[in-house]
Formats: C-alpha cells, structure tokens, sequence
C-alpha cells in the first residue's frame, strides 16, 4: 500500500485528483507553506521536465524550476482560482522563464560572435542588469579560457583588433592566432551553450 499522502492520478479517480488539486490552489493565496509545499511536490516534475525538454540542459531545468516556484510563491497573491488552473498558472509561468534563460542565451551568443567578427559589442548609455550580467558571465567564461586563446579573443573584443593587427602586435603567426581565435569561441560557445564556463582542456 502507498505511503503518500496525497492522491495520484493512477490510483485516484479524476474527480478526487482534481478537488485536491483544488484544495491546494486555494492554500497559495493564503501563504499556507504545507499547501506550497505539497503544490512543490505535485507539480514540480512537469516544470522540469518542461524546462528540460525546451532548455536541452539539466543543471539549466533544475534552476528554472527552483524559479517558477518561488515566483509562484513570491506572486501567489496574483493567482486568482477563479480564472484557471493552478497547474496552468505555473506552465505559463514556466514557459516565461524559459524564454528568459533562452534570451540570456541569445545575448550571450552575440558577444561571443561580436568577438568572432571583431567588432565590439555596442555599448549603451545606461545598462541593462541583464547586459551587465551577460557581460560578467562572459568574463568570467574567458578567464578560463587557456592564456593564448584568452589573449586573443581579448585582444578582438575589447580592442576591436582584426587577427592581422593581433598577429602584429604579439608577432604570434596569423595562421596561430586564427587556430587561437577559432578553439577559443568554439569553447566560448559551448559553455553558453550548456550553461557553464569553459574547462582548461583543448
């Protein structure tokens, strides 16, 4: 016999299901943490696998559903029960913070193809938090990247140098700096791509 305390679909008829689904939707504009906190636990496989399945990443899904809840909790007095789902409230939710990992993603890309095409990245009078983060974030990934490589994307991000100019001013060979250049936004990539900083290995 299950020990859960709650029902689930398989053994519960329908209408049950959807009267405790009921019940805990109306624990959330109550701030009711044991209700939040079985909401957690009836929902938070679909958010994940929501976000894994649109996001392609595990580490990127697990922070995501950490998000949609405690957007849901910190929002929980704009969750009205009369106008849907409790489970539809927390997919809309959910598929909002995947568009917004996906845009970070996005804004990412072109800073490193910013450096690819040796243009610098446009500079704006005030900006965003998230620009600055991405700005950080990208830092962070080329400071991990091995000292010649580093060198070189720097050397074409931030002077706006062509891979010419960079051959000159290190007197490194243009074909090394071209190889430096094309395995250090290769890496750069690949660490956008799966959320992380890149790893010294070539």
């Amino acid at each position: 016999m299950s020990t859960n305390t709650r029902p689930t679909t398989a053994l519960v008829p329908p209408v049950e299901e959807t009267r405790y689904e009921e019940e805990l939707a109306r624990g959330l504009p109550a701030a009711d943490e044991e209700a939040f906190a079985a909401i957690y636990r009836h929902w938070s496989s679909l958010v994940h696998t929501l976000a894994a399945r649109s996001l392609g990443d595990a580490h990127e899904a697990e922070d995501v559903t950490q998000q949609v809840f405690i957007g849901a909790w910190r929002g929980r007095h704009g969750f009205r029960p009369e106008r849907g789902a409790l489970g539809a409230w927390l997919v809309g939710i959910t598929r909002r913070k995947i568009v917004d990992v996906l845009e970070a993603r996005t804004r990412r890309r072109r800073l490193v193809d910013s450096a690819a095409h040796n243009t610098a990245p446009p500079q704006s009078a005030a900006a965003s938090p998230d620009d600055v983060l991405d700005r950080v974030l990208l830092v962070e990934a080329l400071s991990r990247l091995p000292r010649a490589q580093r060198e070189v994307l720097c050397l074409a991000f931030y002077e706006d140098l062509t891979q010419v100019q960079i051959s000159e001013r290190t007197g490194v060979p243009l074909g090394t700096v071209k190889s430096h250049a094309r395995r250090g936004l290769h890496r750069l990539r690949l660490a956008i791509d799966q959320g992380r900083a890149p790893g010294t290995d070539v």
